[in-house]
């Protein structure tokens, strides 16, 4: 992928994965400053409380220390029924009540927050608790700081230090990881970017680890495999077509100039018939060239429900053969299959049968468990086992006496095996007592529901 995809990708992962961090921090942060925000909040009341209780315990014996001292900076007042400042903590010590509030009706015990309580500073929750004494009604003020929203300051510097830490280490590993996790991906398109028509052999380098990445790789490689081969194929079907394509029209060309060199003394009709037959092999040479174009495109097939043996005698009642065909077809096995392609298929097998053939050539339609078979075979010197795959291949020529004769384009053969396997089946050479046997199999399918009233096998010999 391009440089800047792949940073923007590496940072948005990165601001991603800090924007999770900074959400959790903030999550944690809150609910720990909750938690010391109601212990402290807890506990000044509790100080309240014990305050109170003490000062209680003081106003009914009459005696009172000569100075109050409380934990932390609360504050306390007690002022008796006449309205005077009977005792206080040193922070207000001497100065007026710090409240004039008090219980209303039965309640004993009433709470506000002042901003700031007379003689202090800062807001404050102040309590002021009623004590029925037989002078009068006498007050306990006691003051406790309001606890702040984030609890206290060493609290909220220490988890904002912490949060802006865990951040950025989250961020600076998220960012470092994206970046190793991609390293193999720009390698990757830093080679693929260097591959061309003339460098297909090279391949993008394999990672160790990563197993998506590395599985990445090895379908890149195995795509370029496949490309490679294909380029090859068809770098030869080229120099190949184009040599093939190049011998007929040199031919038609020196034919040409030489009777125009010569016109008094050249055979004009002559001339025309050899011209034409090379016409004619130039046509058949660009005909099976497109057909095979369509094969290699993926050109769609027409399948219909089709009985092999009936299509087959059909194809060869319209055929016209200088040597002996013997036709062994059994009717009644279908294949799903386009009848226009594996007419073609027929044909040039029985074009290759014939250009080899000695006196005969055998043609057998019958059935397996699961495929529909045409074989055609005839009795000329046969190919050997170890040449048995190069016949399918296109332009092949076997230095044997199977040679291809100027009669074939030598796409015959190659055409045949396509048109096979388009079908989901397979055309191979099988032994034989004598010559060469080309085997099809078809994928078979079930027969019509109503049996045929002419029976279900047919087997004839016929001569040509």
């Amino acid at each position: 992928m391009p440089r800047s995809k792949r940073s923007s990708l590496r940072m948005r992962t990165t601001m991603m994965a800090g924007a999770f961090a900074a959400l959790v921090c903030i999550v944690v942060g809150v609910l720990v400053v909750v938690a010391v925000r109601d212990r402290d909040a807890g506990y000044g009341r509790e100080q309240s409380t014990e305050a109170i209780d003490r000062m209680l315990y003081h106003i009914k014996t009459g005696e009172f220390p000569k100075a109050l001292v409380m934990s932390g900076d609360q504050a306390i007042q007690v002022i008796d029924a006449h309205g005077r400042v009977v005792t206080a903590t040193p922070q207000i010590a001497g100065k007026p009540r710090m409240a004039t509030f008090q219980p209303t009706g039965t309640e004993i015990r009433a709470l506000r927050t002042l901003c700031p309580p007379a003689g202090l500073k800062g807001c404050m929750n102040v309590v002021a608790f009623k004590v029925f004494q037989p002078d009068g009604l006498w007050t306990i003020y006691t003051a406790i700081p309001v606890v702040p929203w984030y609890a206290n300051s060493t609290l909220a510097i220490f988890l904002f230090t912490m949060a802006l830490l865990i951040i950025a280490m989250m961020s600076v590993g998220v960012f470092r990881a994206v970046g190793r996790t991609l390293a193999p991906v720009d390698a990757i398109r830093i080679e693929m970017d260097e591959i061309t028509a003339t460098g297909l052999d090279r391949r993008v380098p394999v990672p160790k680890n990563q197993c998506e990445i590395k599985m990445l790789a090895k379908s890149v490689n195995t795509t370029l495999d496949r490309l490679e081969a294909a380029y090859e194929q068809l770098r030869r079907f080229t120099a190949d077509a184009s040599h093939e394509v190049r011998s007929p029209l040199t031919a038609i060309r020196a034919q040409v100039e030489e009777a125009l060199m010569y016109p008094d003394d050249t055979d004009w009709p002559e001339v025309g018939r050899a011209v034409l037959l090379a016409v004619e092999r130039l046509q058949a040479l660009v005909i099976d060239l497109l057909a095979l174009a369509r094969l290699d495109a993926g050109a769609s097939l027409t399948r219909d429900r089709t009985d092999l043996g009936r299509l087959v005698e059909a194809e060869l009642d319209r055929h016209t053969s200088g040597v002996k065909v013997v036709k062994e077809l059994r009717k009644g096995i279908f294949a799903q299959c386009d009848r226009l392609r594996i007419t073609r298929l027929l044909a040039n097998l029985m074009e290759n049968a014939e250009r080899h053939a000695v006196s005969q050539i055998t043609i057998i339609v019958r059935a397996e468990p699961s495929s529909a078979v045409l074989e055609v075979a005839d009795d000329g010197a046969g190919i050997a086992r170890e040449l048995r795959g190069m016949v399918f291949e296109r332009f092949t020529r076997l230095d044997t006496s199977r040679n291809r004769d100027a009669g074939g384009s030598g796409l015959g053969l190659a055409i045949a095996r396509q048109i096979a396997e388009a079908h989901g089946g397979t055309l191979t050479i099988e032994d034989s007592e004598r010559g060469a046997s080309f085997v099809l199999r078809l994928p078979r399918c079930a027969p019509d529901p109503a049996p045929s009233t002419t029976g279900t096998e047919s087997v004839g010999r016929a001569d040509h």
